[in-house]
C-alpha cells in the first residue's frame, strides 16, 4: 500500500509498505477513505517529535470502513464507516477511568507518532472499541473527518473550562482548532466571547463568519477581556490560571498544575474554581509502572516503560 512516511529530517515521502494485519484481539483494520493534515505532521517533518523516528507513517485525523477485526472488538465490524480517535486508549487504567486518556499509560497519542498512522491506505487501530467512533449514514467523510481530532479538542476545551452564562471566554487563535473551539464555546452562550488572532485575514474570516464575536489583534488583547462588567482583573486571571492548572494536569504535568493554581489562589484566595483544582492536585496518583503494559499484549507488565509495536 501507498503510505506518506518520515524518512529523514525535512522529509516526507509516499513510499510502498506492507497492509497492516490483526496483531492483538482488540485491533481493528481500517481503510482510509479519508485523512487530513495537522500541525503536529509538520512537528514531526522538522524533528520536533522525538518519540516520532524515522521509518513512521504520519497521521492521525482520519476517517474510514472497517475492513477486519480482532475477536475482542464488539462494536464496530468490517463494512462500518468510522473516523478515528486521535488518542489510543484502554480505557481500564487509572487515567482512562478519569476521562484523561491522553494520559492512557499504555497509548496516548501513538498513530501517526509511535504507531504507523493514517496517511495511508490503511492503519491498524489498537484499542478498536475505544478509538472507532460508527457514522451515521447521513454523515458526509468531510463532515466527520474534525470529529476524532481537532473538534474534539474544541469541545474538551470548552467542557473543562466551566463555562456560565455570564462569563468572558477568550479563545487565543482563529486557525481550525480555534474555529472548532469557537463552535463549541457558543453551545455553553457566555454572555461575551473574545478572539484573539494575529493574522488579518483569520480575523476578516471570524468577523464574517461569528458577527457576535469580539475579534482583536494580541495588542488589544487585555483591554478586550477587562470589560466594564468585570469589576477587577484579579478573578478573571485567577480562572485563567485555574484552566492553566488543568491543561497541565490532563498533560500529566502534577507540579506544573499545582504551580499554576498556587498562583491563581494568589490572585483570589477566595477562588471556589481554584480550591477545587488544587484538592484534585493533591490527589496522589498510583504508581504509573505498576499499570503500563504492552499494547501488543494487554495485561502483561512491561516494566517502567510501555512498549509501542510500530506495525
Amino acid at each position: 500500500m501507498k503510505a506518506l512516511t518520515y524518512t529523514e529530517p525535512g522529509r516526507f515521502e509516499l513510499i510502498e509498505k506492507p497492509k497492516p494485519e490483526i496483531l492483538d484481539p482488540k485491533d481493528a483494520v481500517v481503510r482510509v477513505t479519508l485523512s487530513s493534515i495537522c500541525s503536529s505532521d509538520l512537528h514531526i517533518l522538522h524533528g520536533a517529535v522525538p518519540l516520532a523516528e524515522v521509518g513512521i507513517t504520519v497521521g492521525h485525523e482520519l476517517v474510514g470502513v472497517v475492513e477486519a477485526v480482532g475477536s475482542d472488538v464488539s462494536k464496530v465490524k468490517p463494512g462500518d464507516r468510522v473516523a478515528v480517535n486521535v488518542e489510543t486508549f484502554c480505557g481500564e487504567c487509572f487515567y482512562c477511568k478519569r476521562g484523561y486518556v491522553n494520559n492512557c499509560t499504555s497509548g496516548g497519542w501513538m498513530l501517526g507518532c509511535r504507531l504507523d498512522g493514517g496517511q495511508a491506505e490503511y492503519v491498524r487501530v489498537p484499542y478498536a472499541d475505544n478509538g472507532l467512533t460508527p457514522m451515521p449514514d447521513n454523515v458526509s467523510d468531510e463532515q466527520a473527518l474534525f470529529v476524532g481530532d481537532i473538534l474534539a479538542t474544541g469541545y474538551w476545551a470548552a467542557k473543562i473550562s466551566e463555562i456560565f452564562e455570564e462569563d468572558t471566554v477568550l479563545i487565543i487563535g482563529a486557525g481550525p482548532t480555534g474555529l472548532c473551539t469557537l463552535e463549541c464555546v457558543q453551545l455553553y452562550h457566555p454572555q461575551h466571547i473574545v478572539v484573539c488572532e494575529a493574522d488579518k485575514n483569520r480575523r476578516h474570516f471570524v468577523r464574517q463568519h461569528y458577527p457576535n464575536v469580539n475579534v482583536v489583534e494580541p495588542t488589544e488583547c487585555l483591554d478586550a477581556l477587562c470589560t466594564e462588567d468585570l469589576t477587577t482583573r484579579e478573578p478573571f486571571m485567577a480562572d485563567n490560571w485555574v484552566l492553566l492548572s488543568k491543561s497541565e494536569m490532563a498533560l500529566g504535568h502534577r507540579d506544573e498544575a499545582l504551580a499554576a493554581v498556587d498562583y491563581a489562589l494568589a490572585l483570589d484566595p477566595l477562588s471556589e474554581r481554584a480550591r477545587l483544582m488544587k484538592a484534585i492536585c493533591l490527589i496522589p496518583a498510583p504508581d504509573s509502572r505498576e499499570e503500563r503494559v504492552d499494547i501488543k499484549s494487554p495485561g502483561v507488565p512491561t516494566g517502567p516503560e510501555p512498549k509501542y509495536p510500530r506495525a
